[in-house]
């Protein structure tokens, strides 16, 4: 036979085997949509023997090649889709680019195991396409979006940074009421580029995105504890909504932040990584205590593993949209993670390391991290490439009465390295009468009883280099991501758990650990089993770890000069399942005192957060007995929560189980 007889017969046979498109039809309604989270429905009908498998392709720009998709959902969601005919309603974020979308057929046979998503799951194959829909667009002139603020470091100073599609000169305007905008503000204008990135897939075509340009400016002349309202945008490209804040206090005597790591983002579509949908209920709480302290200033803060793009960039500007509705209020500050910064050519990779630094930040080597954030103090290091200097890596402030610290595991922290001494002499300094405690925060942690075997190098040398640091000056508290789970250590030194003075005893200022890393990613290996029997699923829980949770949540910081509070809120339920008390002497109270009652006034999350969170301590013997059950429990699945009733607590999960 021929080859050109035998292509015929495979294109005459494909005809067969794939459906018809010429009677598949697919609308989408509106074709113009106003802003970022706008909903859009997409119809389809005349699809003759639908598979399970055929899918909805999502595109930007939509002039993308097939395989370029953003997203993408099977049909078979959409109620009686055996008939041939479906709807799909999805919001959409602005990309600055039109979107389309388009129906393919796929079939079991044609599963290329090969390629797979982030979970191992099948892509979908573009081979049959059946058809495609009208561009749809953003409306122009709506202004600037994903809107977030940050401290400067300065008094009376707050940051406003937002995105525009054409980077053309944009102001902020903000005032003390919402008819008075009168003071004006410039800003300055940042974007990266394609080339900038160091590695797949943030430098493939299926990867980059168009990023948009990244505006900076700065609000100053800022009255103490005032609320304020701000608008971002131009005559010509239009302005945003109105925004509110409060402004930090100087010498305030109260500290209130929300404080966690591994957020991550949540798309209505499936993509090439595992999005984290739990992140969608952490912003949901976080919102609810903001609504409930009301004129009180505040922060947050996000301890490494932001988006979770890992090279994919509209997520991105998914995340960015996601925490607008808070970012916009509060100060948004951010520290690096491994899958910001982490790729194979990086700079410092010392030899202890190798299997610790991988290629976890999907080639962005910190680009995206970099300009999309910008953070107090001028911390930089070179990447060796074209990409711009890495930014955010280390810096301080002082909000009320704690002085914030955060810091880069995934850069030079060693003694003698430029990171090292700027944390020597900042702790050094700290004023403790002004502010009584000193918070660091770092994205890989010291302590960790989770069976992570691959980080032990690097916790060494963190112990090594950096605990004396932490001891010596009396640190507080150690906040750390990573691992996605809640875990709370006693004051440590070196494995060993300080006094706690409770009986009197003479008592030790060490550092409170804490693992906040479960804010919205979901994966994570097993807690440490027993070093003689590690197949089995028994994992016992050292005496230095006192509390161990799998729920997914954040943590509330309250401060005064009397005090520091932390509490562990549990996204399940919005309640609070652990508790930490600090005085302003460094003494660390782990609970004493009575449970509250299930109708006691005192204990509601919006009654306030400031004032009324000593009773929270007083649940010593709930959490001994979350701590025992620790010893056997493993976690519990999503669905076992979800179905079950809203007050239940397990106090470990493991997926394993």
């Amino acid at each position: 036979m021929k080859p050109s007889h035998a292509v015929a017969i495979l294109s005459i046979l494909s005809l067969l085997v794939a459906p018809s498109s010429s009677k598949v039809s697919i609308s989408v309604a509106p074709t113009s949509v106003p802003k970022s989270g706008d909903p859009v429905t997409i119809k389809w009908s005349g699809l003759d023997s639908p598979s399970p498998l055929d899918w909805l392709g999502i595109y930007t720009p939509a002039n993308s090649a097939r395989r370029h998709f953003i997203g993408y959902i099977f049909l078979s969601s959409s109620p009686g889709w055996e008939s041939g005919s479906g709807t799909v309603t999805i919001p959409l974020v602005n990309m600055r680019s039109d979107y389309q979308f388009r129906i393919f057929h796929w079939t079991e046979s044609e599963i290329n195991p090969d390629k797979t998503d982030h979970d191992h799951n099948p892509l979908p194959r573009t081979k049959h396409l059946l058809a495609q829909s009208d561009p749809v667009t953003f409306e122009p002139g709506r202004g600037p979006e994903q809107v977030h603020l940050a401290l400067t470091g300065g008094d009376g100073e707050m940051r406003v940074m937002f995105v525009t599609h054409d980077g053309k000169e944009s102001f902020v305007k903000y005032g003390l009421t919402r008819d008075g905008l009168d003071r004006v503000a410039g800003t300055e204008v940042a974007r990266y580029e394609r080339e900038d990135m160091c590695d797949s897939p943030a430098n493939d075509s299926v990867g980059w995105r168009d990023p948009g340009f990244i505006h900076d400016g700065v609000m100053l002349g800022l009255k103490d504890g005032k609320r304020y309202f701000y608008q971002v945008g131009s005559d010509s490209g239009g302005w945003s909504t109105i925004y509110t804040f409060v402004s930090p206090v100087k010498d305030s005597s109260e500290t209130i932040a929300f404080l966690f790591g591994d957020m991550g983002t949540a798309t209505p579509y499936s993509t090439y990584v595992r999005i984290q949908e739990e992140s969608i209920a952490t912003i949901k709480w976080i919102s609810r205590d903001l609504e409930a302290i009301g004129d009180k200033p505040s922060l947050i803060s996000h301890i490494g593993d932001i988006s979770y793009a890992r090279g994919y960039s509209w997520l991105w500007d998914n995340f960015f949209y996601q925490i607008e509705p808070v970012a916009s209020k509060v100060p948004y500050m951010v520290c690096i993670g491994n899958h910001e910064y982490d790729w194979l050519l990086q700079p410092w990779k010392p030899d202890w390391s190798s299997a610790v630094y991988g290629k976890d930040g999907g080639g962005e080597c910190g680009v995206p991290y970099s300009l999309r954030f910008r953070m107090p103090g001028n911390s930089s290091e070179p990447t060796g490439s074209r990409a711009p200097a890495t930014r955010n890596l280390y810096y301080s402030f002082d909000m009320g009465v704690v002085h914030f610290v955060y810091f880069s595991t995934e850069t030079n922290f060693l003694a003698g390295s430029k990171q090292y001494e700027f944390l020597k002499k900042d702790l050094e300094s700290v004023n403790r009468t002004k502010t009584p405690y000193v918070v660091v925060q770092g994205h890989r942690p010291m302590y960790t009883t989770s069976y992570e075997t691959r980080d032990r190098p690097f916790r060494e040398r963190l112990q090594e280099h950096l605990e004396p640091l932490l001891v010596k000056n009396n640190v507080s508290l150690a906040l750390w991501g990573h691992v996605h789970r809640y875990e709370r250590f006693c004051p440590l030194n070196n494995f060993t758990c300080g006094s706690l003075g409770i009986e009197g005893e003479r008592w030790e200022a060490y550092p409170v650990h804490l693992v906040i890393g479960m804010a919205g990613q979901d994966w994570q290996p097993i807690w440490q089993p027993r070093a003689d029997h590690l197949t089995d699923p028994i994992f016992p829980q050292p005496v230095r770890s006192l509390y161990r949770g799998g729920e997914f949540g954040y943590v509330r910081l309250v401060a005064n000069r009397e005090k520091l509070t932390l509490l562990y809120v549990g996204n399940h339920d919005g309640e609070v399942h652990d508790a930490v008390e600090i005085m302003a002497s460094g003494q660390v109270l782990n609970g004493v005192g009575r449970a509250a009652s299930s109708n006691d006034s005192s204990v509601a999350p919006h009654q306030g957060l400031g004032t009324r969170v000593s009773w929270y301590v007083g649940v010593a013997s709930v959490l001994a007995l979350g701590a025992f059950l620790g010893y056997v429990l493993g976690f519990v699945s999503r669905a076992r929560r979800e179905g079950g009733p809203k007050a239940q607590w397990t106090a470990v999960k493991s997926e394993e189980t």
